[in-house]
């Protein structure tokens, strides 16, 4: 628009340039042998203030074959090639347009519309030829573009701050191309530059934007956030700037921090693209699975054939036990992308979880071929070996994701249990210390281990045993199976008394555990009930479960839900503060 108003402005005063010599020629005609030339030129007149015209009536057509007349007339003027090369920019031709203007700018170097017109030209074809995907070409318009209106160009054009926005776009274009073929650091230094000739404008919130998406991408995070979050400031209410930031926030790994800025993206644009993908995601990684649910659905519906969106959704199902909805999903998902192995990898634990082992084992083996060196794909085709009692498919599958990462402890936990069943309690022993080592709060695994030492029936292992169970203890100190086989150990030892008080010990924490069992039941009957409507039903359940657990805080919880249905106030709140209570101490 604003190189069409200056075209316009030219093309009054080429009006009047035309005039002046019009009636000069008219004057000379009878006395001078140039008569002819004189004569085209007042044609040349005639067609250009005709072609004026058809612009001002908005005929756009008319006036370029008018301005086409004029230019065939008159080829030495370059307000005559000015108007036509502005005409057909108009009309975008910008391949018909640049030859006209490139041949104003060799008559009269350094006119600033000539200029502006010729480097509007070559980024109409550059954003073309980037819709097209050829980006190559594209570049090579849009930085001839940037020569054409460079102080230091090949056209010596003015350097007024007016052509500092239009400069700036085509720097903006130029680093927009560059972050297509992730050439981040050049894309850098081109935004940097656009903020440079434009720093005060506000609609240079964009291309603050763009610096900071490039500048995360980088790794640069504090700066990249920062652009970003200037970004935001000057436009609060652009929902793809607070997307961008969302996403920046994101890759540093803050999802706390990013997800207020996802909501508030979908709140101005709920169709954004991406959005709900992204907050889901975030969502996903801190473990909130049931509500990234609803917001992969809406992902998945937005876009059918997004396999990203496919698999994590499949992911999250099965992570909430929900793997029979969950493998639809993830068999789209490989459809979209059938050699991605982090799809046959999510298919396969989601039919594991249903004990669907011989599928499980053919997509953990899919996987395995295509990502050979990842530990965790044999560990979980070992862990699907195992449960077929293919022992010895299992201990190559975890011996190999053991070697491939030293530092997990999952593949020999699983090997020392593999191990401890197969009866090699030696080779038990050795893996299960090397888990402990890297997890040693996991108080099944001393647990284990000291089940192992045990069984190896050896004088020189009991006090490693002991040991093992006094840790297990200590990190279990509510499970009696420690204290069981503790109290064997120590009978072994000839500990009579020690071994007495751990029996002990163990059956009051058997008696716990089976009321807390018997309180869970309760309790999940009352639900039921209290979903069905039947409020004094489930009352009676939560009195049972309270009864026969005091100290368990979710009865407690639920029966101050029923006593609020059925207007008991004063004890909804009694019980209310129980378990909060409860909730505190445990």
């Amino acid at each position: 628009m604003q190189a069409a108003m200056k075209s316009m402005v030219w093309i009054v005063v080429l009006s009047a340039g035309l005039s002046g010599q019009t009636a000069r020629a008219r004057d000379a005609q009878a006395a001078t042998p140039e008569a002819a030339a004189q004569v085209a030129l007042q044609q040349a007149d005639a067609a250009f203030h005709a072609g004026y015209a058809a612009m001002q009536a908005g005929k756009l057509e008319e006036a370029r074959q008018d301005f086409a007349d004029t230019v065939r007339l008159a080829p030495q003027l370059p307000e005559a090639h000015v108007a036509l090369g502005a005409i057909l920019v108009q009309l975008g031709h910008a391949e018909e347009a640049i030859p006209e203007l490139e041949s104003a700018l060799r008559l009269k170097p350094g006119d600033a519309v000539a200029e502006t017109n010729l480097a509007t030209a070559h980024r109409s074809i550059g954003l073309k030829l980037t819709a097209a995907g050829k980006t190559a070409e594209a570049e090579a318009q849009i930085r001839d573009a940037i020569q054409v209106l460079s102080p230091s160009g090949s056209y010596s054009g003015s350097g007024s701050d007016a052509l500092g926005s239009q400069r700036a776009e085509l720097q903006d274009d130029l680093g927009s191309l560059l972050a297509l073929e992730k050439r981040w650091a050049e894309s850098e230094s081109s935004f940097r530059e656009a903020l440079r000739w434009n720093p005060d404008d506000p609609a240079s919130a964009t291309i603050h934007m763009h610096l900071g998406v490039a500048l995360v991408e980088e790794k640069q995070f504090p700066e990249g956030l920062g652009e970003l979050s200037k970004a935001v400031d000057m436009a609060p209410a652009n929902a793809f700037m607070q997307f961008q930031l969302g996403r920046g926030l994101a890759s540093e790994g803050k999802d706390e921090d990013a997800v207020p800025h996802f909501e508030e993206a979908l709140k101005l644009n709920p169709q954004l693209p991406d959005g709900a993908l992204e907050l889901a995601m975030a969502q996903q990684r801190l473990g909130k699975q049931e509500e990234s649910i609803p917001l992969f659905m809406k992902a998945v519906e937005r876009e059918p054939h997004n396999a990203e969106a496919l698999t994590n959704l499949g992911l999250a199902l099965t992570e909430t036990g929900k793997a029979k909805d969950a493998v639809p999903y993830l068999q789209r998902a490989l459809v979209e992308t059938p050699d991605d192995p982090v799809a046959h990898e999510d298919l396969g634990v989601a039919e594991l979880q249903q004990s669907h082992f011989d599928e499980a084992i053919a997509q953990f083996e899919k996987a395995r071929e295509l990502d050979a060196a990842n530990p965790q794909l044999h560990y979980d085709l070992g862990l699907a070996y195992k449960l077929k009692d293919r022992m010895d498919d299992a201990v190559r599958e975890l011996a190999k994701a053991a070697s491939l990462d030293p530092a997990l402890p999952d593949p020999p936990y699983t090997l020392g249990i593999l191990y401890m069943q197969m009866g090699k309690l030696e080779d038990a022993a050795a893996q299960l210390k090397a888990a402990l080592a890297l997890r040693p709060a996991n108080g099944d695994g001393w647990a284990i281990l000291g089940s192992v030492l045990k069984q190896m029936d050896k004088i020189d292992k009991r006090d490693e045993a002991e040991a093992a169970l006094r840790k297990a203890i200590e990190l279990m100190p509510n499970q009696p199976g420690p204290h069981v086989t503790l109290a064997a150990v120590l009978a072994e030892e000839g500990k009579r008394d020690e071994a007495a008080a751990e029996r002990k010990i163990a059956a009051g924490l058997s008696r716990t555990a089976v009321n807390r069992q018997r309180a869970q039941l309760s309790t999940n009957a009352g639900n039921q009930l209290l979903q069905r409507g039947q409020i004094a039903d489930a009352v009676g359940q939560y009195q049972d479960a309270i009864a026969a657990d005091p100290g368990y805080a979710d009865a407690h919880a639920q029966l101050a839900v029923a006593y609020a249905r059925q207007g008991r106030a004063d004890e909804a709140a009694a019980e209310r503060a129980k378990a909060d209570a409860l909730k505190k101490t445990n």
